[in-house]
């Protein structure tokens, strides 16, 4: 599977980063602040494929939080053989996704070693995933708005304490508002690569 990508090649080599735009983003979405974040990473963001009225996103839904199983499945091991294939080589592999990026990125760690460190803006996963053994030790950094009418509080908990459980080690970051980027989510991201 391919996907149109914006990439920068870093200087080191050791350290890859994909960012996943949220539905009706780009491939330009996170790219710039990956690159300013880790200036010798290399850094891909794949564009998602599926369009919903016109929007971009990596996976179909029947409705708000109603997920096309079978699509994402489908399309989470697609990008999980991408990224395999794009990050050959390199010791620390990164996922930084918002909203239905920060989806396709957990959906695609639960397939397996495939990130070292996930960076999950607003995520929503409304089901209870199998054990996944492959996420012990896995550094992941949530976060969310306590007031998300998109991503609701319980269900972020719920995937949090589910990652907990499979021994990843998980860092939650709550703001007041809603579901747009608050700037603490940035300081949250700094500290947590600091």
């Amino acid at each position: 599977m391919s996907y149109i990508a914006k990439r920068t090649r870093g200087s080191d080599g050791a350290t890859h980063i994909f960012t996943f735009h949220g539905t009706g983003g780009t491939e330009q979405q996170f790219h710039g602040f990956a690159e300013e974040m880790f200036p010798d990473a290399d850094v891909t963001s794949p564009r998602g494929d599926v369009s919903e009225g016109g929007a971009l996103r990596y996976f179909r839904r029947m409705a708000e939080g109603l997920y096309d199983m079978d699509d994402l499945a489908q399309r989470s091991k697609a990008m999980a053989d991408f990224v395999r294939s794009e990050a050959a080589g390199a010791e620390r592999v990164i996922a930084l996704g918002y909203s239905n990026g920060a989806n396709i990125a957990a959906t695609v760690a639960l397939y397996g070693d495939v990130f070292t460190d996930l960076v999950l803006l607003h995520p929503l996963i409304p089901w209870a995933p199998a054990p996944q053994p492959a996420l012990r030790g896995k550094r992941i950094l949530i976060t969310a708005g306590e007031r998300d009418p998109i991503c609701p509080k319980p269900q972020t908990q719920a995937f949090a304490d589910y990652l907990k459980m499979q021994g990843a080690d998980v860092t939650l970051h709550w703001h007041a508002g809603g579901h747009e980027i608050d700037q603490s989510e940035v300081a949250a991201i700094e500290a947590f690569f600091a």
